[in-house]
């Protein structure tokens, strides 16, 4: 009988002989993990065994590479996998550490809720207070801040966080506060922003993080970014990214020219609406970006010659400029989801 698949999904994952990053297809079996070249693919490049591994996240041993988690195994063995936003990072974690749980007590993996840290009072779920904390109605509000000629987009101040703790009641008191904002801060749900946050991150201080007007923070997947003397291009450039993030992950995109496929980080912006795609392995900057507002945007079912497609899950972006993408989802149902995703940012973006 073949090992239950508890999750699978595209990853970066590091080499283990060269210091590369490369998206791999990985699945998540009751006993190991493995992980493809590509989704089709019949036999694994890999597989690791979960018995006696142990996990380490968030894995900061990278610098600017965010949402990366460690697994090491009995033979001391360590592999690096990173995920394309926060809550895919602690999806996966979530899963593995409870894979690992279940073999060590003999038990059949199932999804029930387990308590996500020893390390605070029961009552805190950092999970869900991230969640509550983004929330666009409720939540702790991104401003657009100025310091030493910088300006910060979409980013708060450290004494906010701990002003949203207390009267939530998240928290009893602002030192109370701080043990939670610095634990929100380590798990990689906070990240700092400017010089004097990024050195008490760095510094030896009892808590790294600041309850200071002056200290500034942001979500990892707000589209956080500093502007600096920009000139009249940079910002016309940069209005393309002032679009709230509302959905986020990777897909299979078909070149142009080749009409070959790689696998794509996309991050989806409303307002003004827009599609940009990077490399999964690095880099900060786009590849390309794809100008929602008036697309069209539908399922693909045959190829351009009327033909039945061999390749599940595509979708097809047409732009107002006539300019057609072909993009392909790991299932029917995230199909759905980008689509409708897309058709919601194509009508209200600008």
């Amino acid at each position: 009988m073949e090992p239950k698949r508890i999750r699978e999904g595209y990853l970066v994952k590091k080499g283990s002989m060269f210091n590369t990053w490369k998206p791999m297809w990985v699945v998540l079996l009751e006993d190991g993990i493995e992980f493809y070249k590509k989704k089709s693919d019949n036999s694994p490049k890999g597989m690791i065994p979960l018995k006696g591994s142990t996990l380490t996240s968030p894995c900061q041993d990278f610098g600017k590479r965010m949402f990366v988690f460690k697994i090491t195994t009995t033979k001391q063995q360590d592999h690096f996998f990173q995920a394309a936003f926060l809550e895919e990072r602690d999806a996966w974690v979530r899963d593995i550490k409870k894979a690992i749980k279940c073999i060590e007590g003999g038990q059949k993996f199932a999804r029930k809720s387990t308590r996500r840290s020893i390390r605070l009072p029961e009552t805190i779920d950092l999970g869900a207070l991230y969640l509550s904390m983004k929330d666009t109605e409720k939540g702790i509000k991104e401003l657009n801040l100025e310091k030493d000629k910088k300006i910060f987009n979409h980013c708060f101040t450290g004494n906010c966080v701990i002003d949203w703790l207390v009267s939530n009641q998240s928290v009893r008191n602002r030192q109370e506060g701080l043990m939670i904002a610095s634990s929100l801060l380590n798990e990689g749900y906070l990240q700092p922003a400017g010089d004097m946050s990024k050195s008490a991150v760095d510094g030896t201080a009892e808590n790294p993080f600041l309850d200071n007007p002056d200290a500034f923070y942001y979500f990892p997947d707000s589209g956080f970014f500093c502007e600096e003397n920009s000139s009249d291009d940079d910002v016309i450039l940069k209005e393309e990214f002032r679009g709230v993030i509302i959905k986020q992950g990777c897909l299979l995109k078909q070149g142009h020219r080749r009409k070959n496929w790689k696998v794509r980080k996309f991050i989806l912006r409303e307002d003004p609406a827009y599609l940009h795609y990077y490399d999964p392995a690095g880099g900060e900057d786009p590849l390309g970006a794809i100008h929602l507002r008036g697309c069209v945007v539908t399922s693909v079912e045959s190829n351009s010659d009327g033909r039945k497609s061999e390749e599940e899950n595509l979708f097809e972006i047409i732009t107002a400029d006539e300019v057609h993408y072909f993009l392909q989802a790991a299932t029917p149902k995230e199909r759905t989801e980008w689509i409708k995703a897309i058709q919601v940012a194509s009508r209200t973006g600008k």
